[in-house]
């Protein structure tokens, strides 16, 4: 091969350095039992003195297919990302959006009135509103004198 050769050809070392880091990240993601790789879906967390809210892009998921599940003070999202069909003799010359399960917990700062959490989906937009309980909210105390 001559150096002209290889300077034509269709050969991008970023796209191959990104292409594995995909697969590390979806091996790990595996071994975990986070086949995203443990950073999806992206979530975003407020708080107010009453509740949490906790909203998690979820573009193009079933929202019937996920489960949500609340266990003291730690909200967990589960769900699996199916992967795009192609057609006969299409094949991708660019794959970034990752498929397969995943799994997301994380930490609330106070504990949560399970029965009261609600949950809503627009325009791929997971929201939860997660209610503080009534025996985690700060109380005043009066000084008796």
């Amino acid at each position: 091969m001559t150096i002209w050769e290889f300077e034509t050809m269709d050969w991008d070392p970023w796209r191959d350095l990104s292409r594995m880091r995909r697969r590390v990240n979806r091996l790990l993601g595996e071994l975990s039992g986070t086949a995203l790789g443990g950073t999806f879906p992206p979530l975003n967390v407020s708080t107010t003195g009453e509740k949490a809210v906790v909203t998690a892009a979820v573009p193009g998921i079933n929202p019937d297919e996920l489960d949500i599940s609340v266990e003291n003070d730690v909200l967990t999202i589960r769900g699996s990302r199916e992967p795009e069909k192609l057609q006969e003799g299409e094949r991708y010359r660019r794959h970034e959006r990752d498929h397969g399960p995943f799994t997301r917990s994380l930490s609330l700062p106070f504990a949560v009135d399970a029965d009261r959490v609600e949950a809503s989906y627009s325009n791929g937009l997971l929201s939860i509103e997660l209610p503080r309980s009534e025996e985690s909210r700060p109380r005043r105390i009066e000084i008796k004198g």
